[in-house]
């Protein structure tokens, strides 16, 4: 194990692609496997940390608090428990983190959300950070403070165009204030069993990112998932109607956990 724990970016300029999904899913086969790890919510709607028990609030420290002061202190206070259990913890969005929008994209601004956090990461695993669907200063500052960015797409044409705008931004991000950003791969959500439409955009999206980026297995379209979220619990906790999901989110984890130890040979 890392001394410190390595930091995954998840995003896609386009909404409704699943984002939050495969933060809880990988957060959750992080806790299976007994990796403690931390989610920073950097979406202003907050669904990842109220999924996991946690309630935005602009009354306590949130991660736009991180992103203004950029102080390690600040992050350790907002900083909490998930209602998921040990070994899953929770930076905070808020409403107010909307406001940071408005911050400037010059490099100390886009480095707070990574000087805040360093202290920190020695007592996990891995960190993953739901990024907003945009590609203004909070999403550039969550690209400053990750080590690489997991793009989460569906298999239709305007997801696919997102991430091609989310290469340009993480290219800008790698040559003006971290060098050692990367695009760890890409994950597909929402899966159909069968469509030809879907086939011709695996098609198109391994000619754009290249086969071997393109993680596998795909994660299935299945309800079990969104009752997860609405009881704010890992979906491992739904039983055996579970078991597939479990299976696949396992999968991708350990294709994480190996291109991790790659990067860090």
């Amino acid at each position: 194990m890392s001394d410190v724990a390595s930091v995954s970016a998840v995003l896609n300029q386009k909404g409704g692609v699943g984002k939050t999904t495969i933060t809880l899913g990988l957060a959750a086969a992080a806790q299976r496997a007994g990796d403690p790890c931390l989610v920073i919510d950097l979406d202003p709607q907050g669904s990842a940390g109220w999924a996991m028990g946690v309630e935005a609030s602009d009354d306590h420290l949130s991660v736009g608090d991180v992103l203004r002061t950029g102080e390690a202190r600040v992050a350790e206070a907002a900083t909490v428990t998930s209602g998921w259990g040990e070994g899953v913890d929770v930076l905070p969005s808020s409403r107010n983190l909307i406001d940071r929008e408005a911050d400037p994209r010059d490099k100390a601004a886009t480095l707070r959300l990574r000087t805040a956090i360093e202290p920190m990461l020695d007592r996990y695993r891995f960190a993953f950070i739901d990024c907003a669907p945009s590609l203004g200063p909070t999403t550039r500052a969550g690209l400053a403070a990750a080590d690489r960015v997991l793009l989460v797409v569906e298999l239709s044409a305007l997801s696919i165009r997102g991430a091609e705008a989310v290469l340009d931004m993480v290219e800008d991000v790698w040559s003006d204030v971290n060098p050692d950003l990367d695009v760890g791969g890409v994950i597909v959500n929402r899966a159909p069993a069968v469509s030809v439409e879907a086939q011709r955009q695996e098609h198109e999206l391994n000619r754009l990112m290249g086969k071997r980026a393109v993680w596998r297995p795909f994660v299935p379209q299945r309800t079990v998932l969104n009752e997860a979220v609405g009881e704010r619990a890992p979906v491992q906790a739904l039983g055996y109607r579970s078991r597939d999901v479990n299976e696949v989110f396992d999968t991708l984890y350990r294709k994480l956990v190996r291109v991790t130890a790659r990067a860090s040979q």
